[in-house]
């Protein structure tokens, strides 16, 4: 019997009770439920029950040690409880299961029934309650790239798995058919492919899904990295989100676009009348990105690699500045205008957590918003090739060069704290600090190769 695949913006599974979680298993002989959370870096986590706990688990959520997983809790604080939210419910496709099993999203508890303050997905749904306090929905689109590589029985290679381009369509695109086994993985989930093809660099490639509410859209990203390795390993490939995973070749980015909506569902950054056509809330929501990018980045970009693609050269944004048109800028405006505007945020890549990488590039375009913030000129020329004094001219600044100096933004930013809230704003720096102090005491082969006969 077909599964019955419930999408999470359908309108019918926003008021499912527990009951329906409880039918569902019964009517499809699930025998497994995967009760998935992430951790405070993005990474899913997840305990897996038997179906004849799941009345247990919706009514009473299951309780779990925390104390090992990044960024939750010490020793001391540890236990947890991980509560399913019924709209999640999703049986699993059989490319990804074997066993018939179902997974459920989980908000993550107190053992005295308080929210979790480290949930990562709270820090998101306190920014969407802040922007729909003032009247707006978020809607998020991201566009997700990722390499597939060789392996080597169970040894991941370097090696892509060909050697095809942009966009090609020919025998070098050997993963053509492992996009489309991910694309019909996802709309088991009820997720539908918007566009997928092959990227820039060999064995790179990209999935996008139309675009949703933030926090819908941050599940969605978390079960197609999820999806997209598991179907990877069954074609002898490892799928990497790597930032720049090859010297010399493009990275893989999450270009991120951004719309709000207003309450009667318009988009709220179109104005017919306005130059270019882009409302006054518009700009202010760009403004204030570009103003607390830097502050942004340590989470949109948090990994030591991420700032190897971070780059000129590689397509990749490295100065601060925005335009209609030009792909060089940090920010770009589509060409569709109606219910289409949006910005395009292209710094972001698929190391980060979603939940806290849309979180904090929402709470900064509404600052812009409360600030009145108007962003600088638009620039409409190539940025890279710009003198260091005619940038300076136009007034564009440059991202952070290093996930240190990201941190260090971070660090003095109060909007990054008021976001975060203190306990995932105090363990994620504890925990990138770590990250950014051993690898800059590796004495790595470049400085060997560079150093070690001449000195």
């Amino acid at each position: 019997m077909k599964t019955e695949v419930i999408n999470s913006q359908d309108e019918h599974q926003e008021t499912w009770t527990n009951e329906h979680v409880i039918h569902h298993i019964k009517q499809e002989n699930v025998l497994f439920i995967r009760l998935q959370f992430i951790d405070i870096l993005g990474m899913p986590k997840n305990i897996v029950v038997p179906a004849s706990r799941i009345e247990e688990a919706l009514e009473d959520g299951i309780p779990f040690d925390a104390s090992s997983i990044d960024g939750y809790a010490t020793i001391e604080e540890s236990d947890k409880i991980a509560k399913p939210c019924p709209s999640s419910f999703v049986v699993l496709p059989e490319s990804i299961e074997k066993r018939k099993t179902a997974k459920l999203n989980c908000d993550i508890y107190e053992p005295n029934g308080d929210r979790f303050l480290g949930d990562t997905k709270y820090v998101l749904e306190r920014a969407v309650t802040q922007a729909r306090e003032q009247g707006y929905l978020f809607n998020v689109g991201p566009e997700c790239e990722f390499f597939l590589f060789k392996k080597n029985g169970d040894q991941t290679s370097l090696k892509p798995n060909d050697s095809a381009g942009y966009f090609d369509l020919s025998h070098r695109d050997l993963a053509e058919g492992v996009r489309a086994e991910i694309s019909l993985a996802l709309d088991n989930f009820g997720i539908t492919t918007y566009t997928s093809h092959h990227e820039v660099s060999a064995g790179q490639h990209e999935i996008n899904f139309r675009y949703a509410d933030a926090v819908t859209t941050a599940d969605r990203v978390i079960t197609l990295k999820y999806v997209t390795k598991v179907i990877a390993t069954t074609h002898g490939l490892h799928a990497s989100f790597m930032p720049k995973p090859i010297y010399g070749l493009n990275g893989s980015g999450m270009h991120t676009h951004l719309s709000l909506f207003d309450r009667r569902d318009a988009n709220a950054f179109f104005d017919r009348d306005s130059p270019h056509q882009l409302s006054q809330t518009a700009r202010y929501f760009i403004g204030g990105i570009i103003h607390y990018i830097k502050e942004l980045t340590g989470i949109l970009n948090p990994t030591v690699n991420s700032y190897k693609r971070l780059v000129p050269g590689y397509e990749a944004p490295t100065y601060i500045s925005w335009a209609n048109n030009n792909r060089s800028a940090l920010i770009r405006i589509p060409s569709k205008r109606g219910n289409s505007t949006r910005c395009e945020l292209r710094s972001p890549d698929l190391s980060g957590n979603p939940y806290l990488q849309f979180a904090v590039i929402l709470t900064a375009g509404l600052q812009g918003l409360k600030e009145r913030l108007e962003p600088p000129e638009a620039v409409e020329k190539n940025i890279y090739e710009l003198t260091a004094h005619q940038r300076l001219d136009h007034g564009i600044g440059q991202l952070p060069e290093s996930l240190g100096h990201a941190l260090d933004f971070m660090e003095k930013s109060d909007l990054m704290k008021q976001t975060l809230g203190d306990h995932v704003f105090e363990h994620f720096l504890y925990v990138k600090h770590q990250e950014w102090n051993a690898y800059r005491t590796q004495v790595t082969n470049w400085e060997l190769e560079r150093y070690l006969p001449a000195l």
